[in-house]
């Protein structure tokens, strides 16, 4: 079988030959008056989305984009964005998209690391962007005829210099164009850069097949229909926003995109456009719940309509867990993760009760290991790195065969978390490999001290992380965000950890901030903490 996004070939066991099934498209001939999508006012129906798409796709084609370019896009989440994703899958393009607040150097680092040669992007932003004459490459293993971003540079918006208007480059395409069809399954899809504001870009390949099996899987775990509205509110340079708009569009169903997130926008979103199914970061849904408090809120806003709510991308502390169950009359799910696998688990509603601080048991088709130092698969119940089997398997780091090679175990990835599994395959995250305390040789998980700390009722969040310490190589430390900074009483919270906490578990350095530090997807940069109190460390 071959699959792309946008069709499945599948061979004849009669005649040999290869059956095309469309799914996009076949929607859009099927129900083209349906709508396919809703961007904050802005919608397109199947039929308009369709027409957008082919057109788009064949004037980049005739515009000098060949199937295996790779094409930078800086766009903020709108139908344009979800429109380029169908567009380089029927090209056979590979969409390089990047966070529209990194800086021009970032993103030229980020242009030569995935070897970027057209661009489509905002007026404003490519204002931002060096032009295409300037060189800025530094790589000297790119062959030598090649030029970053030389190609065709696209402003979705208004007319900038050097640059060509997407209205323009449509004009001279004929409204009833049809798809290229000139992807294959192997073919990269989505570059997604793990890194770029700092540090060395490190770009995940996501080929057609993996973005399609993601895609299925989640429609089998979490019974999407073609009836399902399904909402995404993280930014769609992520892969989860990708993939929560390809799953209605590959379903039948309409997606509904925010173009940017808050609780109150969340809740109006799902009340007015009677979404029925997302996949949420699970600071988002802390957010919202904590809104919920408010009995004005809980009036304003009818949410009946959802069916399903998925936690991703972080913990969900199980507190908060427990107060989402209460507070949401639909199926509630965490996952666990990465960009690398996609989903890896799943924890229901009905496990939730029992196993509340787990993040659940392996997907269907995923299967999961808990392996030791030198590499030995560890016994139930012992700690360890989490590995992943999983037909969701990225297609490797973009030119760094070292380092896609050092990632796998076999057939499995390793995630770099640190997590072990029950007696009944549950498995239990115990934050990422590199975060581990060792104090005096021995290993402490920041997940046992962060839940411990959670608990106390002045506290909002909390993130341990270590701490250097001359005797003992390394401590706890504490960053601790309260629910009342003027009503914070540190001493108990120390007495508090003194009665739930061993002695080689006990924060040593007590933190109080009025946030924590995270990323656009919600996920906390410990790295920040101990760079913003280097300055206390003697």
């Amino acid at each position: 079988m071959i699959k792309t996004i946008l069709s499945q070939t599948t061979a004849d066991a009669t005649s040999g030959t290869a059956k095309i099934s469309p799914t996009f498209f076949s929607h859009a001939r099927h129900t083209p008056d349906k709508q396919a999508i809703w961007c904050d006012g802005t919608t397109a129906s199947y039929q308009e989305l369709a027409s957008l798409v082919c057109r788009w796709s064949n004037a980049m084609a005739q515009g000098g984009v060949k199937r295996g370019d790779h094409i930078g896009v800086m766009l903020p989440n709108s139908i344009e964005f979800a429109a380029l994703m169908l567009v380089a899958a029927d090209l056979g393009a590979v969409m390089v998209p990047l966070n529209t607040s990194l800086t021009p150097s970032a993103v030229h680092r980020a242009f030569e690391a995935a070897e970027v040669k057209h661009v489509v992007s905002t007026a404003a932003l490519l204002k931002n962007l060096l032009t295409k004459s300037t060189t800025y490459r530094t790589d000297d293993s790119l062959p030598p005829d090649f030029s970053i971003a030389d190609g065709l540079w696209l402003s979705v918006d208004k007319t900038i210099e050097d640059a060509t208007l997407l209205a323009d480059l449509l004009h001279g395409v004929a409204s009833d164009a049809q798809p290229l069809n000139a992807a294959m399954e192997e073919d990269a899809l989505i570059l997604t850069m793990t890194s770029g504001s700092t540090g060395d870009p490190k770009p995940i390949i996501l080929t057609q097949r993996t973005k399609f099996n993601r895609a299925h899987a989640a429609v089998e775990l979490y019974g999407i229909t073609e009836n399902d509205r399904t909402l995404a509110a993280t930014p769609l340079y992520h892969s989860l926003a990708e993939r929560l708009v390809l799953i209605p569009l590959l379903t039948g169903g309409t997606s509904v995109l925010m173009q940017a997130f808050s609780p109150t926008a969340w809740l109006e979103c799902v009340s007015q456009q009677n979404v029925t199914f997302t996949i949420a970061v699970s600071s988002q849904l802390k957010l919202t719940a904590g809104l919920l408090d408010d009995q004005d809120a809980i009036h304003r806003y009818d949410i009946s309509s959802l069916r399903c709510i998925v936690s991703s991308s972080a913990l969900l502390e199980h507190t908060v867990k427990s107060d989402l169950l209460k507070k949401f009359d639909c199926e509630l799910h965490e996952c666990y993760g990465a960009s690398e696998i996609a989903i890896a688990t799943n924890l229901d509603s009905i496990a939730a009760k029992s196993k509340l601080q787990s993040v659940g048991i392996p997907a269907p088709g995923v299967d999961i290991k808990i392996i030791g130092k030198n590499g030995e698969v560890v016994t139930k119940g012992e700690a360890g790195e989490i590995a992943c089997k999983t037909s969701m398997l990225f297609g490797g780091y973009f030119k760094r065969p070292e380092l896609t090679q050092t990632a796998m175990r076999g057939d499995y990835f390793r995630t770099g978390d640190m997590g072990r599994v029950d007696e009944d395959g549950f498995l239990y995250f115990l934050g990422r490999a590199k975060d581990i305390i060792i104090c005096g040789g021995i290993n402490i998980y920041p997940a046992d001290i962060e839940e411990v700390v959670n608990e106390h009722a002045s506290v909002l969040e909390s993130a341990a992380f270590a701490f250097p310490d001359k005797h003992l190589g390394e401590v706890v430390a504490i960053a601790v965000v309260p629910v009342n900074k003027t009503e914070f009483n540190l001493r108990q919270l120390r007495f508090h950890c003194c009665e739930r906490l061993a002695d080689f578990q006990q924060p040593r350095n007590f933190f109080i901030v009025d946030e924590l530090p995270r990323n656009s997807m919600g996920k906390l940069m410990k790295f920040q903490l101990v760079k913003t109190f280097s300055a206390h460390m003697p």
